[in-house]
């Protein structure tokens, strides 16, 4: 079987982690797929969705790594185009999707694993595609 669903995330500074677990959940049970695989996909260039704790400080470390990893206006070509090449070279690196196993009707995760996207150019609306393959 397969269940696709989608949704928003508004967003509310240039860089933001948000934790969409509980969204994502609802989707994996609305699914009545029992065991299989979760994939979460952005449709953006310039957004990232990561597993990890939700703590407001880590959260701020991970907003903070990426900024030195990939700091704005260092100078890359795309931003005479856009500016904001930082964001597509972080997102890109980071990834737009991630698979997660399911059992027994729940995405399996660690006690602290969370879906979070990591907005990496906004303020922006970001729309979040879920398939749920399995049986």
């Amino acid at each position: 079987m397969i269940y696709q669903d989608e949704f928003e995330v508004t967003t509310t500074k240039r860089r933001e982690v948000i934790d969409i677990t509980d969204r994502v959940e609802e989707i994996v049970s609305k699914s009545k797929v029992e065991n299989g695989i979760c994939l979460i996909f952005l449709l953006h260039a310039t957004a990232a969705v990561i597993l990890e704790e939700d703590e407001p400080r880590l959260m701020k470390d991970i907003e903070d790594s990426i900024e030195k990893l990939f700091p704005a206006g260092a100078g890359y070509e795309h931003d005479e185009i856009d500016d904001n090449a930082d964001a597509h070279l972080a997102s890109g690196f980071i990834g737009q999707s991630r698979v997660y196993p399911i059992k027994d009707g729940k995405v399996v995760r660690g006690t602290w694993q969370h879906s979070l996207l990591v907005e990496l150019d906004g303020p922006r609306r970001r729309e979040v595609f879920v398939t749920v393959i399995g049986e």
